[in-house]
């Protein structure tokens, strides 16, 4: 079975949301462009310790 788990993404304005990653597969940290409520436009959330 895959190996998920539960990964905190953070952007520069400080919005953070969670999603799953396998961290099998995925070695480097996870970045992700996703809409931020706070500035209301797209920007790139960055992995991040919990």
């Amino acid at each position: 079975m895959a190996n998920k788990h539960q990964v905190k993404l953070k952007s520069d304005s400080g919005t953070v949301i969670y999603t799953t990653r396998n961290k099998k597969s995925v070695e480097e940290k996870l970045k992700l462009k996703k809409f931020d409520k706070k500035v209301r436009k797209h920007v790139e959330f960055k992995e991040v310790k919990k």
